[in-house]
């Protein structure tokens, strides 16, 4: 966004505010979001951009662990509606460092439009996203206040980081999906059986995309135990020579994400033909994380996200054929089989159902939230159904 914009902003309305600062946080959004039906469009906006005001806060690294765990906690209550959005956007603002871009200090400092939004949408799709918001500021925190470059100890501990930070995002999108559209929410069940396997294969692409940049700022959301199991010590990972253990390793977590992007095939096709911008939403996403798997699967080497990012002329492409393609499944299926076609495949068991065990030890909070907070979080997760955990990209979640 120019400075030009910047100096501008408030002389438009809220609406077109979200429309005008989408592009600059995320360019995938910005996409894809536009494909959906009017109706739905301003939600989505809306809700994106509260999951990357979260995020801005948490990647933060002027602020503490401490600041930032209560700022979380505060924006949470903004969403919920228990605290003004104005005083919270100013003193957040104003303690972010230069290492924030301008658009996001920007998306921060006009938090309360977004909330304006937020506020207008009706009751149900408000606490679709207030459930999700108040997921993710929780989880996402939790891990990053265990980041390291040893990695998670487990592939379970993956899968709920995958939840916190997308899965609960998919969750969102399925409610909001289902209260636009009565065909969409006769297939709600189906839906939501899927919602987190589909988060979960964007999220494990983006991961396995910018792992050397995440490793860069001192994290690694890779697992342990697969990387152990090839003799690979990813504390002592460095980029160069190329280990070929660490390749096998790295091609098994591709088919991994391989298997959820199946499943998300299977999510975006159990939408209605008559609602072919949900459709696209979900197409060009789907397309192009199964086309950057492909490149990550042909140079397991790389070094740098770039060298694996999908060309201009190959998204092009994607959003022209899926789109032509977009009410027709079997055409759809045969694309998406086209492009995965060298991928390695995990085994069904691979792609990992959380045990309701494992659930609520991922509800449990390293530091105390609220007793309110903490009694809803373990509601949700005591009435969630069994293989249901309690879904970042472009850079942050679920973008």
């Amino acid at each position: 966004m120019s400075r030009k914009t910047f100096t501008t902003i408030a002389d438009i309305s809220d609406e077109d505010y979200q429309e005008e600062i989408l592009p600059h946080v995320s360019r995938t959004f910005a996409l894809t979001i536009p494909q959906l039906p009017a109706g739905l469009r301003s939600a989505v906006t809306s809700a994106y951009l509260l999951c990357r005001i979260a995020d801005t806060i948490e990647d933060e690294p002027a602020l503490s662990p401490e600041d930032t765990h209560v700022y979380l906690e505060r924006f949470a209550a903004v969403v919920a509606g228990r605290e003004a959005a104005a005083p919270l956007a100013r003193e957040v603002a104003a303690r972010l460092s230069e290492r924030t871009l301008p658009a996001e200090r920007d998306l921060v400092a006009n938090m309360d439009r977004v909330i304006r939004m937020t506020s207008s949408l009706r009751a149900e799709q408000r606490e679709a996203i207030r459930r999700c918001i108040d997921l993710m500021s929780y989880g996402m925190h939790r891990f990053q206040t265990t980041a390291s470059l040893g990695g998670l100890n487990r592939s379970s501990d993956l899968d709920s980081y995958c939840y916190y930070v997308a899965g609960v995002v998919g969750e969102m999108l399925t409610e909001l999906f289902c209260s636009h559209s009565g065909a969409v929410a006769e297939r709600h069940a189906a839906l939501r059986e899927l919602a987190t396997s589909f988060a979960q294969g964007l999220q494990m692409t983006n991961i396995l995309k910018d792992m050397w940049e995440d490793r860069s700022r001192g994290a690694c959301w890779l697992p342990q135990d697969v990387f152990a199991r090839h003799g690979v010590d990813l504390a002592r990972l460095r980029p160069a020579p190329f280990d070929a253990r660490f390749g096998a390793a790295l091609s098994e977590l591709v088919g991994v994400a391989h298997a959820h992007l199946r499943n998300a095939m299977a999510f975006t096709l159990l939408i209605p033909r008559q609602e072919p911008g949900i459709r696209r939403f979900c197409l060009w996403a789907v397309g192009l994380a199964v086309l950057t798997l492909r490149r990550i699967e042909r140079n397991l080497g790389f070094i740098s996200g770039a060298q694996v990012k999908v060309s201009h002329a190959a998204v092009a492409l994607t959003r022209l054929l899926t789109s032509l393609a977009v009410r027709r499944d079997r055409v759809l299926m045969r694309m998406f089989d086209w492009a995965a076609g060298d991928l390695p495949l995990a085994a069904p068991a691979d792609v990992r159902r959380h045990s309701r065990a494992a659930t609520i030890a991922a509800q449990q909070p390293r530091v105390a939230f609220s007793r309110e907070s903490e009694m809803m979080r373990e509601s949700e997760v005591m009435h969630a159904p069994l293989g249901r955990v309690p879904f970042r990209s472009d850079g942050g979640s679920a973008s």
